[in-house]
C-alpha cells in the first residue's frame, strides 16, 4: 500500500501539497489522451505555481514496453529529477513504476523479473494518479511491461514498485469512453474474482474482493451507460483501489496467466483481453472452486441461501456472463485476431503463461495442452450460448 491515499473529488487539486516533500523536479510520465483532456497541463500549472519545475514524457502506449522505459528513464536523468507522477491509466504507472526503481537500481526491465536483480535502494518517490477505474496499479506492488525483443509481458513484483502516495479523483473517469470503461471496470472484476478464488488467499484478501466484485456488478453496468454518473464512478474508482489491494497479495490466477500472452502477441488491450478469457476459465476452474464462487453469487444475492452450491455457483457465472455480454465484450474472433496466425502462437502463449507462474495459483492448475485449447474456446466464445438462470 502507498503510505499516502487521497481520494475524494477535486483531490488532484492536493497534488502540490504531496509534492513538496520529495523536491522541486517533477517527471510526469502520462500518454497524449492526458495531454489532450488537459489533465498533464492542470498538473503542470499547479506544480510550476508552487516553484516546481516538471518535465514530462508523454509516450506511453496502452501496452507499454521496456523501449517507453528507458526512453523516459533517460529524459528523467538528463532532468535530474527528484520525482516521479504517473498520470493516467494502469501503462502510464507501471511505465513510471518501472521508471523510478530503474533511476537509483539501474540495469534494464527484463534484470527485475522473477527477482533475479536485487533492489538496494529506494526509487524515486512515485505519485500515481489514476485516470481509469480497473488495474489497481495506484496501490500495488506490481508492474507489467513488455518486452519488445521477445514479444513477452514481464511481470515486476517488489514492495519498491509501490507509489509513495496514490491520488484518487473520480472526476477524472467522467471522461473516459464506454469501451474503456467497460474492459478496465472488467480488469478490476478479474482482479476481485481472481483473488478470491486464488490458492494463497486470506481473510483480509478476501473481505477486500467481495466487496470490490459487489461494487463492480452493481455499478459497471451504470458507468459504463452513463459516464457522467459521479455516483458510480465514485464506487468504480474504490473498487479498483480494493481488487487492487487484493491480488496484490493474494495473486492472480489463470485469467492473467493467459491474457500477458495475448496482449504481447497481439495488441490486445489488458483488460479487453481478460474479459475475453474470463468466462471460459470460470467455466474450467469452477469444479475445483464451487464453494468459493458461490460464497461470490450470495454475496451478489442474499435470497440465494437456500440454493446448494453448484447452483449458485451456476448463477455467479452466469451473472458475469451477463455482464460481459451487456458491455459488449467480443471473442478473439471479433476483436479482430485472424484463426491461422492465433493457431500459430497458441504453443508459445501456453508455454508463456505457464512460465508466469499465475496459472499455478489456479483452484484447477492446467497442463500445456489444456491452456492451448481454452485458448481456442476463447477465439469463438459467445456470452448469449452460454448463459444459464438459477434453475436450468
Amino acid at each position: 500500500m502507498p503510505k499516502s491515499v487521497l481520494y475524494g473529488r477535486n483531490s488532484l487539486e492536493k497534488l502540490w501539497e504531496q509534492s513538496k516533500k520529495f523536491g522541486k523536479r517533477a517527471f510526469i510520465v502520462t500518454d497524449t489522451i492526458m495531454e489532450d483532456l488537459g489533465y498533464v497541463e492542470r498538473c503542470i500549472q499547479q506544480l510550476n505555481t508552487k516553484g516546481i519545475t516538471v518535465i514530462t514524457y508523454n509516450k506511453v502506449n496502452a501496452e507499454p514496453t521496456n523501449i517507453h522505459v528507458l526512453e523516459a528513464l533517460t529524459i528523467c536523468k538528463e532532468g535530474k529529477c527528484d520525482f516521479i507522477i504517473g498520470l493516467g491509466g494502469g501503462s502510464c504507472i507501471d511505465a513510471a513504476k518501472a521508471v523510478a526503481v530503474l533511476y537509483t537500481n539501474g540495469g534494464e526491465v527484463e534484470d527485475y523479473v522473477q527477482k533475479d536483480r536485487e533492489i538496494d535502494n529506494d526509487p524515486l518517490p512515485l505519485i500515481a494518479i489514476p485516470t481509469t477505474s480497473g488495474t489497481g496499479s495506484e496501490v500495488t506492488s506490481v508492474a507489467v511491461i513488455t518486452n519488445k525483443r521477445t514479444d513477452v509481458k514481464m511481470m515486476m513484483k517488489h514492495p519498491s514498485f509501490t507509489p509513495q502516495v496514490a491520488i484518487i479523483d473520480p472526476i477524472l473517469t467522467r471522461s473516459v469512453p464506454p469501451h474503456i470503461t467497460a474492459a478496465t471496470g472488467i480488469d478490476a472484476l478479474c482482479h476481485a474474482v481472481e483473488a478470491y478464488i486464488s490458492k494463497v488467499s486470506q481473510s483480509l484478501t478476501d473481505v477486500l474482493a467481495l466487496s470490490a466484485i459487489e461494487s463492480i456488478m452493481k455499478y459497471l453496468r451504470i458507468a459504463y451507460e452513463d459516464g457522467e454518473n459521479m455516483e458510480a464512478r465514485e464506487a468504480m474508482m474504490i473498487a479498483s483501489l480494493q481488487a487492487g489491494i487484493a491480488f496484490s497479495n493474494a495473486s492472480v490466477t489463470l485469467v492473467h496467466g493467459m491474457s500477458r500472452p495475448v496482449g504481447a502477441l497481439f495488441h490486445v488491450p489488458h483488460g479487453i483481453s481478460n474479459a475475453i478469457l474470463l468466462p471460459t476459465v470460470l467455466e474450467y476452474t469452477k469444479g475445483s472452486a464451487v464453494k468459493r464462487l458461490a460464497e461470490i453469487g450470495r454475496c451478489l444475492n442474499k435470497d440465494l441461501y437456500s440454493y446448494c452450491d453448484e447452483e449458485v455457483a451456476d448463477y455467479t457465472l452466469g451473472e458475469i456472463k451477463k455482464l460481459c455480454f451487456d458491455l459488449h465484450i467480443p471473442n478473439l474472433k471479433e476483436y479482430g485476431i485472424g484463426e491461422l496466425e492465433f493457431e500459430k502462437a497458441i504453443s508459445k502463449m501456453a508455454s508463456d503463461a505457464i512460465e508466469s507462474g499465475s496459472p499455478a495459483n489456479n483452484p484447477r492448475v492446467p497442463s500445456y495442452d489444456e491452456i492451448k485449447q481454452l485458448y481456442r474456446e476463447c477465439f469463438h466464445y459467445k456470452y448469449e450460448d452460454s448463459i444459464k438462470t438459477l434453475g436450468d
